[in-house]
């Protein structure tokens, strides 16, 4: 089964109700070929059942789709003990982590985390979270970044999608161009950044432009006045531009979580403006299907141009590099239980 998108595969990654794929959603999927799929809590009981949903859904589609998961760590984290790792949340990792080891050690979770992810059928990981933390973002957020300079954040961030790349999994940097500012929750409501352009391409954006060259990436749902007042980035074309030109990234754009409250409008108007800005594919993540159904219809086909990012994206996945497992779980233990640490 060969990875190749097809002329009609759908501008949609899409996620199923529980941890068996039935009957009627195999059939929609096979019919609607959405570009790919992102798993939940909901659809994870234990490593047998993950690895029989992965090649149900690849097997609907008749091709080597990629599977998305968010697995980055702390509360952000659907594959969970006892069958799975449990992971401290990034930022508390780093700050655990003895002077000048932060990058290694977050090298070797996200390398262990890969391997755990393929284990199981999933290629594709939504993180890192390369946002930059400030005293005012919001603490859905907070203790998900890697630090509050752009330096230290972009540092993290490559060890972190290097770890990833080297066990074979795809990371998906977000949230493009930068979620930190927000003071709240864009699960349910819209937040507003006023920091003037200079600030932003001097902070926030820093980490997303070095690395531009990663392969997949996520939108915010976040309104930046200094550049688009009337719309979030995910559906202003002045800031898909932005994202595209100025920080650099010619790789395949999903948006965020389209079901989330940030966005206006039904689940149509949010895909048809989110394609419309410039984005490759919508993420619709609650597997309910009247949803899906228009996410699908108004979403449309992938066009030649994220096609082609889509096709590159892929071409990224390879087998892991060999690595003697215990080995870089004990050196985990040793960083993390350092002198500095106790």
């Amino acid at each position: 089964m060969d990875g190749k998108v097809g002329a009609g595969t759908t501008a949609a990654i899409l996620g199923c109700e529980g941890p068996v794929l039935s009957p009627d959603e195999a059939a929609f999927f096979r019919a609607s070929d959405p570009f790919g799929f992102i798993l939940f809590a909901r659809n994870v009981e234990n490593p047998s059942q993950l690895s029989r949903l992965t090649s149900d859904l690849r097997e609907a589609v008749g091709r080597d789709a990629p599977v998305l998961i968010d697995q980055e760590g702390g509360r952000v984290q659907r594959m969970r003990a006892p069958h799975w790792r449990e992971w401290l949340p990034p930022l508390d990792q780093v700050l655990a982590s003895p002077s000048g080891m932060a990058a290694r050690g977050l090298w070797l979770r996200y390398r262990q985390i890969a391997e755990e992810l393929r284990a199981v059928g999933i290629d594709a990981n939504c993180a890192p979270t390369a946002d930059v933390a400030g005293p005012l973002t919001h603490p859905f957020l907070r203790n998900r970044c890697f630090g509050e300079t752009a330096e230290a954040v972009t540092e993290a961030a490559r060890a972190s999608a290097d770890g990833l790349l080297a066990g074979g999994v795809l990371p998906v940097v977000k949230h493009m161009p930068g979620h930190g500012r927000a003071q709240v929750d864009s699960h349910h409501q819209l937040p507003t950044v006023t920091a003037d352009a200079a600030e932003l391409f001097a902070t926030d954006f820093v980490p997303f432009a070095a690395l531009a060259d990663l392969p997949l990436a996520m939108t915010a749902h976040i309104v930046f006045t200094a550049f688009d007042p009337d719309n979030p980035a995910t559906t202003s074309p002045r800031m898909v531009r932005l994202i595209r030109e100025e920080i650099g990234f010619k790789g395949f754009l999903m948006t965020d979580d389209i079901s989330m409250q940030a966005l206006a409008g039904d689940i149509a108007d949010r895909a048809a403006a989110s394609i419309a800005a410039g984005c490759d594919a919508v993420l619709h993540c609650n597997g309910k299907m009247a949803e899906m159904e228009m996410a699908v219809a108004a979403a449309g086909s992938l066009s030649p141009d994220a096609r082609a990012r889509a096709e590159a994206a892929l071409a990224c996945r390879r087998q892991p590099d060999a690595i003697d497992t215990a080995l870089l779980e004990a050196e985990f233990e040793r960083l993390l239980k350092g002198p500095c640490n106790g």
